[in-house]
Order: C-alpha cells, then structure tokens, then sequence
C-alpha cells in the first residue's frame, strides 16, 4: 500500500523565479490542476516537443535525443564555453539526464539525490536527498548512480537506490508521496529513470546478479497507488503465474530457476508510443548468467533479454522480440531504444531501433515486433549472424563454455551499455557509443548460490593471467570505445571517431549538424554529425559517462552534461582512470556560445603508491583469494584488485586497514560506509586467502608501474 501524503502547498517557491513561476496555490489532490502550472508536463506538452526545452528523458516519447535547436552549430561551435558550473559534493558515478522546463533545471547524482537549478545560472533552488542506507551500496551491481528524474504535473519523480518510488513537488522539492516498490528484504535496486505515461509512473529495477525475479511497476501519479504490474519471468511453477504471458514462458525454462530469482530486470530503457498506445520496455539478463546452472535444460528463457509491447494502461502484453535467447552472457536488452519511421524499400515504416549488448543492432517493426534487418555494429565472435526469417542469432563455437573458457567478443559490458545513443532526422543516422571489450567466459568452479550475493556462475579471475603481467597489460590495451555513426536503413557504419578509452558518455544531436559526447579521458566534444570531424573540446579532468542535452533561455541555447566517472565498468574494470582524469568530484556543467565560467583548477593528486606487507609466496592460498575476490569483491574493487579510481584501491591499505581487515570483510566494520560484512557467505581461511591475494596484486602493482615507467622487463613475481 502506498504510503501517500495529500499536497498542502502554501504558494512559497524556493529561488528567484518564485514571482514569474507561480501566482497561485499549485494542485491539490486527485485530478485538479494547479491554476498555474509550473512544471505542468504531460502527453500534450511533450508530443508538441517545443524547441526550447528537454520535458523528459529522451527528449521526446520517441527517445530520438535530437533536439532542433541550430544557434549552436557546426560554423560556431568552436566559440562554446562554460557559461556555469555546479559541484556535486559526490565523488561517485553521474549518469542523468537532466530535465529541463519553465526555466528550471531538475536532475539527480549519485545515491539518488534530486536538484533543482535555475537553468540559466545554475544557483541551486532545492535539493532532496532520499538518505539511502549506505550499505545498499553493496547491492548495487553497478555504482550507486541514478539515471534522472521524470516531471509530470508539478511533481518530479525519482526512483531511489533502495527500491522507492518518490514524488516530490516540483516547486520546493518537498516529499507529497512515497512508496516501496520491492520487498525490504530483498537485493533490489533502482538506478533508472521513471517515465510518466497516461497519467502512470513507471519504474523498473535492478539485482539480477543478486538473485532476484525482475518485473516492471506502473502506480498512479497522483496517489502512488500501484496500477498493474508485469513480471518478466516465470515463478515457481507449483503457484500460480501472474499472467498468460507467463504461462507461455513456462516451457522454455527447466530446471529451478526461481529459486534464484530468475533476473531478467528491468533496469534502464522505455520508450512510448502514444499513436500505437504500446510502452516498450527492456529486459535484463539472467541470474546466474551461467544458464547450465539456472535452467540446466536450456531453452529460450522468456522474456530474459528481450524487447516487450505492452499495454500502458493494464500492463498486458502485446508482442515480444527476444534478442538473445537463454541468455548466458549477461547480453541485456536494457539499452536504449529510438523510435523513428524509417523508408525501407519504398515504405515509409514505424520502427523501434536497438544496439544491445550482444553486439548486432536490430531494427523492427514497432506495431507488431516483427524483425526488418540485424547486423553487428562491433565485433561479435560468439555469433555469426541473426537468422532473417527465425529472427534469432546463429551461435559460434565460442559460444559455449562449458568446457573451456572462450574469448568473446562483445563481452559482459556490451558492445553498448546505458549510455544513450541518438538519432538525427537530418543525417538519418544513429550514433552509438560502442564500447570495444573482450572478456574470458568459463564457468565457476563449485558454484552455489548465495541469496543476496554476487552470483554469476562464471570465472572472472580469467581475465587476470596469473604472474603474467605482460599479458595482463596487454589485454587491458585491448579495451577501447568509438562513436559509430550508423545508418539503420543500409545497416552498415558510415563513419567511426575511434577513442582511447572505453565506457564514453551518452549521446546528443542537434539540427546544427552536431553530436557532442563526453569522453572518459575527461573531455566534452563536439563533432560533426554528417562527417564525424571533430570540431570542440573542453577539458574537464574528470571521466564523462552520463547524456548531454541541450535548451534555450531567453534567446540563448546552452548545452548540458553531468561529469562523474563511475559505473560498472569503472568500479568493477580493474582499467585505470585516463591519464588527464585528476579530479574525482562531480559536477554539472552548462556552456554556451561566447560563455565565461571558469572551473576551479584541479588539484594535485598523489600517485605515491605505498610499500605493501611482506609477500609470503603461498601459491594455493593465493589461489583461493583470487577465486574468492573475483567471486565476491572484484565487483566493487576491480577485476585483479585494480581500482579503477571510484573506490579505494585495496593495493593501498595502510598498515592500520590492514590490521582491521578481517573485522571489516567479515564483521562489517564498515557497514555505515557501504562495506557490509561477508562473515555469513566466506569459508574458514577465505577472509586471510583474499587479504594474502591482494597483498599479492600490490606486488604486481609496484611491478607494474616500474614496467610502465622504465619500459624494461621485470619479474612479475
């Protein structure tokens, strides 16, 4: 049950915009409109898309993220600079989009905090901070980020870490109502954006890793009151299911996969298509990924990592498309879908475009789910093509690993994660930030699921060759990322910005004939969208991962991106941050044409690396703690104990952290921090093997940076 609060408001507004904003009391409860409608965002506002504003996630319903906007172009760009700045006061990832209306921008950093912005100067006009408990923080797969709000008729909805669905007043930020959308008791997660539609929130959630069912939730806007919801996956099949679409799942599972939970979460992409009246959500992988552990019979495992039509209204399904079928790599279809009408061969046809991890961009008919062309836009080794008439992917030899492990292309972060990609109705074109990993899949050795755990069913220490640290180097030179820019129609790449480093910002177009895209080398770009050339940079020493959007003020188009390195990739990687990335705090930053901000000069930042315990060579115990690091800690603390600057990197515990170690791993000194106590799920002598293995990893670390530095060989040992 919800847990609701009417709205009592008494005309105040917190920012110099009070006066022209509101001249009246805002809504009150039920169906009234507020007399002046401040933040009044709804079908029609968004459907009318107006120039000047960013009303929702994707721009529009159709997520297209190409906005109209041309004071800003091609010829110009080069004179854009910072017209504001805003630090967060957080030093984890930042992935939202801001929105942006009636002057205000709203938007979210990490641990699902809300802010509110006077968008023409960034002076801060409120801030809501939903006081996540920290030691959620060790449920999250992926950082504790958040992707941004939803605004719908003077409120502002934000999906917190812990599992609540929260409705703010859009004026004050003040709390009208609340409700818990998972059970307290289980390792969900909530790091997407809400979306509004027909007067429903919407919001999904993740934890697959952890072992849980996933499913989608639609609650009343004005009251929170839960109006349906779809389960993505099949439960025990001794009960009831809660839906015919589940029943039809049944028999492509075996096995007890609930037991598990099952996965498939929802955890990012919607689209809406009001014309059709059909929501399109995306579903996640299975938990484990491993599928010889959760459904040991094989079959497709409806829904995982497919593409579902739903019936906004009663949450029923109407069609489904499943990209991988019996999902074993962790290849979600959570991205983000466009919708767009395309001509293809003389039609003019309504699409939903996709680029899912598995590697190969889809393009369907978005009223009936029936597939028109997929190719790969990265390198996929684990397929050789999608069968045109089956609509499923004709697996390779390196798809299976159960025997021996298989290098794979793309690997479990995607040939594109989250990040947003565009499109442009002037170019025709879709740009996509594509990520260029491989990774090592074989199976774990004596897997058993631990409820609220990490369970994977696979070996992640392969990606860490034992002693070998030239190939470990090696292999981290692998990992890059470019911006495609992909014709959808023809299925093929038309040109190609190739980045040093991997896990780049989300995407933006604009009708100027540009693409702007953070780097994770900490640099915010501007190219052209017809060609590619590279025509603005601005250095901000700090990774970018989050989506720009762009909207105009009193004649003045501005331009907007959150910088704030962190995600899975960056937690869980083990790659460095880039060399200019000298900063780790967040912040919001705005430019303009002729702007002139300044941002604070970073501060110096050690890179002493101190000397680490004696190493008392115990090959076996070092063994177990790398089995158990990557089984467990790798997650958060980097593949090889390698931090990837977003959390501390173990390699350089002091002697005192080194003195509590136990009490933290097992007891949970650090609790109130996020580091819970893993005394309930670790053998006798795991806790003494872990600490014995990265004490080994410093070793190589000092090792490695001598490599690096001198250019000359040494034993890793």
């Amino acid at each position: 049950m919800a847990n609701t609060a009417t709205w009592k408001y008494r005309c105040l507004f917190v920012g110099p915009l009070a006066v022209a904003m509101l001249t009246a009391c805002g809504p009150g409860t039920g169906s009234q409109d507020p007399v002046e409608r401040f933040a009044y965002v709804d079908e029609t506002r968004i459907r009318a898309s107006a120039d000047h504003e960013w009303p929702s996630h994707g721009r529009g319903y159709d997520e297209q993220r190409y906005s109209p906007l041309a004071q800003i172009t091609s010829d110009n760009v080069s004179d854009l600079d910072l017209a504001w700045s805003w630090d967060t006061g957080t030093t984890r990832g930042l992935q939202a989009t801001p929105i942006v209306v009636d002057g205000v921008m709203f938007t979210t950093s990490s641990w699902s905090v809300v802010q509110a912005h006077d968008a023409r100067t960034g002076e801060l006009l409120w801030r809501y901070d939903p006081e996540v408990p920290r030691e959620w923080g060790a449920l999250a797969c992926c950082d504790v980020v958040n992707r941004g709000v939803a605004v719908w008729r003077g409120m502002v909805f934000v999906g917190a870490l812990d599992g609540r669905l929260i409705a703010l007043d859009a004026r004050n930020g003040r709390v009208v109502w609340t409700v818990r959308t998972t059970p307290e008791d289980e390792p969900y997660t909530i790091t997407g954006a809400p979306r509004v539609v027909r007067d429903k929130v919407v919001i999904g959630n993740g934890g697959a890793e952890y072992g849980v069912r996933g499913y989608v939730t639609a609650y009343d806007a004005w009251s929170g009151e839960q109006v349906w919801r779809f389960y993505t996956v099949p439960g025990n099949p001794d009960q009831p299911q809660e839906g015919e679409h589940l029943m039809a799942a049944l028999p492509t599972w075996s096995g007890e996969w609930w037991v598990a939970g099952g996965g498939g979460t929802v955890w990012d992409s919607m689209a809406y298509d009001p014309e059709l009246g059909l929501l399109y959500v995306g579903i996640g992988n299975g938990s484990p990924w491993n599928q010889a552990l959760r459904s040991p019979g094989g079959g497709d495992n409806l829904y995982l990592s497919s593409i579902v039509a739903l019936d906004p209204d009663t949450g029923s399904l109407q069609w489904h498309y499943q990209t991988t079928p019996g999902d074993r790599w962790d290849f979600t279809a959570t991205q983000h879908m466009i919708l767009a009408e395309l001509e293809i061969h003389g039609e003019r046809i309504p699409v939903l475009m996709q680029a899912p991890k598995n590697g190969f961009f889809y393009v369907l008919d978005r009223r009936t789910g029936d597939l028109i062309s997929a190719e790969p836009y990265v390198p996929v080794t684990w397929a050789s093509h999608v069968d045109p008439d089956t609509g499923r992917p004709v697996e390779t030899s390196v798809a299976d690993y159960s025997e021996s492990p298989q290098l794979t292309l793309p690997s479990p972060y995607g040939g594109h994660n989250w990040h947003p990609m565009s499109y442009s109705p002037d170019t025709g074109l879709v740009y996509i930030p594509a990520l260029e990993i491989p990774f090592v899949f074989g199976p774990e050795a004596q897997f058993r699921y631990r409820p609220g755990r990490w369970n994977l069913g696979i070996d992640t220490s392969l990606l860490v060759p034992p002693g070998v640290l030239e190939e470990e180097l090696a292999i981290r030179a692998m990992v890059k990322g470019h911006l495609s820019a992909w014709d959808p129609v023809a299925q093929r790449e038309v040109w190609r910005v190739q980045h040093s480093e991997s896990w780049n910002g989300g995407v933006l177009t604009t009708a100027g004939d540009l693409v702007f895209q953070g780097r994770a080398d900490g640099v915010f770009a501007a190219y052209r969208a017809s060609s590619g050339e590279l025509l603005w940079e601005y250095p901000v020493h700090n990774g970018i991962i989050a989506p720009p959007v762009t909207y105009k003020i009193d004649g003045v188009q501005y331009v907007s991106v959150m910088a704030g390195w962190g995600g899975a990739f960056a937690v869980a990687s083990g790659i460095p941050p880039a060399a200019g990335n000298v900063i780790r705090d967040g912040r919001l930053l705005t430019f303009k044409l002729g702007g002139q901000g300044e941002l604070p000069a970073p501060a110096p930042v050690s890179a002493e690396f101190p000397a680490p315990p004696p190493l008392e060579i115990n090959d076996e115990q070092i063994a177990r703690g790398a089995e158990v690091f990557h089984a467990q800690c790798s997650v958060c603390h980097g593949v090889g104990a390698v931090s990837s600057g977003v959390l501390p990197d173990l390699r350089f515990m002091t002697a005192e952290s080194h003195e509590k170690f136990h009490a933290v791993v097992l007891g949970g000194l650090y609790r109130d921090r996020g580091m819970v106590g893993f005394g309930d799920v670790l053998e006798p002598g795991d806790s003494e093997a872990v600490q014995a293995y990265i004490i080994y990893r410093a070793h190589v670390g000092r090792s490695e940076r001598h490599l690096q530095d001198s250019k000359i060989e040494v034993d890793a040992s």
